[in-house]
């Protein structure tokens, strides 16, 4: 299938509801830590900043993201709606890691988001800071994969 036949509901114009369905969508898919699954929401194009890092394409993507899990082990994310307008949604976030050595960090940040017509992201920009934290710190505590329904969220949590 080609980007153009692809869709990934719900579409822009968002609303507070689409915007609030996004961002769960993509929290969840990067819980997975699966770079396949999670590089299908955006587009064969997708042009990122995260950090000082830039990529351009799905396939730059899957690699960032396959460097990035083998480093960020037990990882663990919160996506909270910020802002959203027309094709566009501002998202806080963070995050809990451990490197191979057994520090445990988590990770504060912010994206930009912007959509193309059928619900795939053309641009995510992210700006984000780690803090080293005690393992007794964490917050984080579910098991690996998606965030149960009825866990806190960051707001909840005083994050």
């Amino acid at each position: 299938m080609s980007d153009e036949q692809e869709s990934r509901p719900p579409l822009p114009p968002f609303t507070h509801e689409t915007a609030m369905q996004k961002v769960r969508m993509a929290e969840n898919a990067w819980n997975t830590r699966e770079p396949e699954r999670v590089s299908g929401a955006y587009s064969a194009d997708s042009t990122w900043r995260n950090r000082a890092e830039f990529l351009s394409g799905r396939d730059e993507i899957i690699r960032f993201l396959e460097r990035k899990w083998a480093r960020e082990l037990d990882y663990r994310l919160i996506k909270e709606l910020w802002a959203f307008e027309g094709d566009r949604i501002g998202v806080r976030f963070a995050y809990e890691y451990h490197d191979d050595s057994g520090n445990w960090f988590r990770a504060y940040g912010n994206e930009n988001w912007e959509f193309d017509d059928h619900g795939l992201m053309r641009r995510r920009l992210a700006s984000i800071n780690d803090l080293p934290i005690a393992e007794a710190d964490r917050k984080y505590h579910w098991p690996l994969g998606p965030r149960p329904d009825d866990h806190p969220g960051l707001s909840d949590l005083g994050l």
